[in-house]
């Protein structure tokens, strides 16, 4: 990969991982709920998700579900479900009212956060629609591939880490001062959780 096409990577990279979505607002959460450096491990999570949907472009499985609608509404149905699940428990779960530099909320394992994070991004199949779009423009057949591949997941992953951890959640902790009473937490569960179930919604039917 030139160091021209890798430029032009890491800006499609940074720039779609400044977009809002379920991952985003899995970080926030996370990082609300849980603490701000705990919330690492639910992006590592979100990480692992996307070297699947990479491996799982690679292998030539993502043309399979991109055209075999069963397939992909099997996924997208049941991605949908998991987001109105994490949606609607959020928002009637009696929140911990926040200790200062702590997280609000029942503390989760690192392994539940990581588990969320894989199936947050995971049960997306337009994720796999967008790498098989994505993931070509980037990618040489007539060379080595798994070099290119490597560059490009390393890439792809940094770039994610690095936005997740110290814009989305970075950002969060702003909101920890309403995490001080029970009202201020309360009002917040209801609002991600609303969020959750907006990006549900938007998976079913977007198209």
């Amino acid at each position: 990969m030139s160091f021209t096409l890798w430029l032009s990577l890491l800006g499609a990279s940074t720039l779609i991982s400044f977009t809002p979505g379920a991952g985003a607002i899995n970080t926030m959460t996370n990082a609300m709920r849980q603490g701000y450096r705990r919330s690492i491990w639910g992006i590592l999570g979100q990480q692992i998700a996307l070297l699947i949907h990479v491996v799982i472009v690679a292998a030539g499985v993502g043309l399979l579900v991109a055209n075999s609608p069963t397939a992909f509404n099997v996924i997208r149905y049941a991605g949908a479900a998991y987001l109105v699940y994490l949606g609607v428990r959020m928002m009637l779960s009696v929140p911990d009212v926040a200790s200062p530099g702590h997280g609000s909320g029942h503390a989760l394992t690192r392994w539940q956060m990581i588990r969320r994070g894989i199936l947050v991004n995971l049960l997306n199949p337009k994720a796999i629609i967008f790498f098989l779009a994505f993931t070509p423009q980037f990618i040489d057949p007539a060379q080595p591939l798994l070099g290119q591949y490597l560059v490009f997941i390393g890439t792809i992953v940094t770039v994610d880490v690095l936005v997740m951890f110290f814009f989305f959640a970075a950002t969060a902790r702003s909101f920890q001062r309403f995490t001080a009473t029970q009202r201020g937490a309360k009002a917040l569960n209801i609002l991600f959780g609303i969020l959750f179930i907006v990006v549900a919604a938007m998976l079913l039917f977007v198209h």
